[in-house]
């Protein structure tokens, strides 16, 4: 998918898009822009320092075309080392035996995408504010971004406060704070005596958290088609009503609006860049763009990702970004997502963890994406 500035579109057009996207992934189906990873782009203003360098035409480059090569100068930096992951995402703690998956480098088509720099993001950013804002894969790509940072100033000091919803990481020599703030939703979610209201017009209480950000990236996408135990909320509020359910589409159509409204009412894009990534892959995708069916383990019937260990049609196979996430089968933790009783993961039908991702893994790409969009 193209990148394309903040400020050449309003914030309701991208929600038209994104509506068009989930449409697909609501009906199980596997077109060409089923995910997406970034929808917008307003380059940052500062624009001191170096930028990434490109190699191979710059002028045909295309970042969101490409394949996946393994490259043994991967990963970025050892699980071991990064004091952010998550028990879920630390695949290689809890016991996943290869490590292929960490090793798969983006290649898009006539140029390498600019290696990830963590010293330059330190002092590009200094003083300043990243914030991600969304679900458990914004906490993904966040905890992932810290990381590749800290490989760069391993000796640097720094401060962790997790909460919820505000967690920040803060690189103290640079006076960088990177930091994720949980909004599955974007939009509030009132409790009133116990019961949970999603409020499809208002997202005033969570926005006043991500005002002051210098850079913000959202995502929002899973949880809206969540039901039974996994919904997040009793009630919808829109206009005036209160709603037991409602198409999920049409939810999910009046919650973004509300979000692009407050996005163009409430930040200054003199000061802040922002960045909206729509949803990736789970192993319904994976399934429903499933190639060979000698190509899963356990066949495609399975939809299930344990014990796989390489992508989709081969490395080497080029399609758009959004197709090639859909060929990872390989980057989820599986049952390798934090400490899993015995009897969980002998039994990976309903265990395994296919939607996350594995640090390091796949959100060390987008990260790399993040960067380039930034500052190239």
């Amino acid at each position: 998918m193209a990148l394309h500035h903040c400020c050449a579109y309003s914030s309701t057009y991208v929600v038209v898009l994104c509506t068009l996207v989930v449409l697909f992934l609501v009906m199980g189906q596997a077109p060409v822009a089923s995910s997406a990873l970034l929808i917008s782009l307003k380059k940052h203003h500062n624009t001191l320092h170096k930028r990434p360098l490109f190699q191979g035409n710059r002028s045909s480059c295309n970042l969101f075309m490409g394949s996946w090569v393994l490259d043994e100068t991967y990963p970025m930096y050892q699980s071991s080392n990064c004091p952010a992951i998550d028990p879920e995402f630390n695949c290689q703690m809890f016991g996943r035996p290869d490590t292929d998956y960490q090793r798969y480098r983006w290649r898009p088509v006539n140029c390498e995408l600019p290696r990830f720099d963590g010293l330059h993001f330190l002092l590009r950013m200094r003083g300043k504010t990243v914030m991600f804002v969304g679900d458990s894969l914004g906490r993904n790509q966040w905890e992932s971004l810290i990381c590749m940072i800290s490989a760069a100033s391993p000796q640097s000091p720094t401060q962790m406060i997790r909460g919820d919803p505000l967690s920040t990481f803060k690189f103290m020599d640079y006076e960088l704070v990177v930091s994720f703030y949980r909004a599955p939703y974007l939009v509030d979610i009132e409790v009133v005596d116990g019961k949970r209201f999603l409020d499809l017009d208002d997202i005033s209480n969570n926005g006043n958290n991500w005002r002051n950000a210098d850079v913000l990236m959202f995502n929002s996408g899973h949880w809206w088609i969540h039901k039974g135990g996994l919904q997040g909320w009793d009630y919808m509020k829109s206009d005036g009503s209160l709603y037991q359910d409602m198409d999920r589409l049409v939810a999910f159509q009046r919650g973004m609006t509300t979000w692009a409204r407050w996005v163009d009412s409430n930040i200054d894009r003199t000061r802040t860049s922002w960045y909206f990534k729509l949803t990736v892959p789970d192993i319904n995708e994976h399934w429903a763009y499933c190639g060979s069916p000698t190509e899963w383990n356990a066949g495609p019937a399975s939809r299930n990702c344990y014990g796989e260990t390489s992508p989709l049609g081969g490395e080497f196979y080029r399609g758009s970004y959004p197709d090639q996430m859909k060929l990872r089968k390989d980057g989820h933790p599986s049952i390798y997502s934090g400490d899993l009783s015995p009897g969980q993961r002998t039994n990976p039908g309903k265990s395994a963890d296919c939607s996350h991702w594995c640090l390091p893994g796949l959100p060390d790409t987008w990260n790399q994406l993040f960067y380039t969009a930034m500052f190239s």
